[in-house]
């Protein structure tokens, strides 16, 4: 079967299941985090500080992850990233079952995690192509496509409902804590991944930066002695803007690039934080269910998440590629603006299953675009600047939902939200020409 393709290569196969298992975690804490909020009197404006600081964390650290996964072992940077994330919910989970938990803890924990998850994923996305010959780049990003979704939205807040309503908030928390540990169990098992060759990748330069520089073939860089430290570290860090500045460039040459990141701007704006903040008190007060049925809602919007992954990586990559990201991103965003007018928890679903799937098919050939079209030696960084221009709105996002949902009504921040990512979707693909774009750079595997 196409879609199985990757898992046939013994690393590929070891570093998709360290993923799944930390995705476990990440969807037991999106459960956790709400309801230990609501555990300490916090309502929406304390969940959007909590979650506000998590993409603070995100977004500031996420260019210099970018330059560091195109510099050193993409395998160690994410081994680094787990251990951080590792003993953060560790922490916060031994605060919280000895009562001894308070919201600001929540706030500088959420944003340690989210500053490993800037290293973290820019590795993983550029450590994939290492891994796995090109024509199954698309199999492997939607065997993540699949697990992400069944892991974050589905499993995971499955299992950390289950927990918080067994126990409380705390016992998720440390549990999230052992799949990180897993997680990093997985990826020492892997063998040694080379650093990617590139200027300032790794300690030993590539080929074209040895033979730049003079030095006999397979030769160190030397280490300079002469300047001063202070000298060293300033030269450290204009290599470092250096290299960030080269991959903005080729992001600003590429249309395809900086259009699909534009709408990605204006999508985060106006749906992540209603969807991180608004939905749980949704539920709770539109449906009157709680953790259990949040859980419910994120494990069915997983399912169809992996069903939709499943389906478009099982084909090869459609011919008209930008037209069915854009599409599905854009028309299936829209039933996301019902929600506030829907108080059933079936209904409700309904309209995940249709987002979940549409979002899938989005996730899956972006990201088969961004190690396809880009080439190797910038995909770290092109990865960060996705990650840094898309999410850069993200706290704001997730700061302003929650009072605009006590100014105006949940129901009207929900409208708001779908019809705007819809509308910037089919604006962004029929307007700025990426119609054409794709039939320009066909990216069919003649296989």
């Amino acid at each position: 079967m196409r879609a199985l393709r990757p898992l046939r290569h013994r690393e590929f196969r070891l570093l998709w299941s360290g993923l799944a298992v930390s995705l476990v975690g990440d969807g037991l804490w999106l459960v956790a985090i709400a309801w230990q909020v609501i555990e300490l009197g916090g309502g929406p404006v304390q969940l959007s500080i909590v979650t506000t600081l998590f993409a603070v964390g995100l977004v500031s650290c996420v260019l210099l992850g970018g330059v560091v996964a195109d510099r050193v072992s993409r395998r160690r940077v994410m081994l680094a990233a787990d251990v951080v994330r590792g003993v953060a919910t560790l922490s916060l989970g031994l605060l919280a079952v000895t009562g001894a938990l308070e919201l600001w803890h929540l706030a500088v924990g959420g944003f340690a995690i989210g500053a490993a998850e800037a290293f973290f994923v820019p590795a993983f996305t550029a450590l994939v192509p290492q891994l796995l010959p090109a024509d199954e780049l698309l199999a492997a990003n939607g065997l993540e496509g699949v697990v992400r979704p069944l892991a974050v939205q589905s499993a995971g807040p499955a299992l950390g409902g289950l927990l918080v309503a067994a126990s409380d908030p705390g016992v998720a928390m440390l549990v999230n804590a052992g799949t990180y540990v897993a997680s990093v169990g997985f990826l020492l098992a892997m063998r040694p991944v080379p650093a990617p060759e590139g200027p300032g990748a790794g300690v030993v330069a590539g080929p074209a930066v040895v033979a730049a520089s003079g030095l006999p073939a397979g030769a160190a860089r030397p280490v300079p002695t002469g300047p001063p430290a202070g000298a060293g570290r300033s030269a450290g860090l204009r290599s470092v803007v250096s290299e960030m500045a080269e991959g903005a460039r080729y992001v600003r040459s590429q249309r395809w690039l900086w259009s699909t990141l534009l709408f990605a701007m204006v999508a985060i704006l106006f749906l992540l934080g209603p969807l991180e903040v608004l939905l749980p008190f949704a539920v709770r007060d539109q449906t009157g269910g709680g953790s259990s049925e949040y859980g419910l809602l994120l494990a069915v919007y997983g399912v169809s998440s992996a069903l939709g992954a499943l389906a478009i990586s099982s084909r090869p990559l459609p011919r008209r590629y930008m037209t069915a990201m854009l599409v599905g991103w854009g028309l299936g965003t829209l039933p996301i603006a019902a929600i506030g007018f829907l108080d059933a928890l079936w209904a409700m679903a309904l309209v995940l299953v249709v987002t979940g799937a549409c979002d899938a098919v989005g996730q899956v050939v972006w990201g088969t675009l961004l190690q396809r079209r880009v080439p190797a030696r910038l995909q770290g960084r092109v990865a960060s600047l996705d990650w840094f221009v898309s999410l850069g709105l993200l706290p704001v996002s997730m700061a302003l939902a929650g009072p605009a949902g006590e100014l105006v009504g949940v129901t009207a921040v929900f409208v708001v939200a779908g019809v705007m990512t819809a509308v910037s979707g089919l604006g962004v693909l029929f307007v700025l020409g990426l119609r054409r774009d794709e039939l320009e750079h066909p990216l069919d595997d003649p296989a």
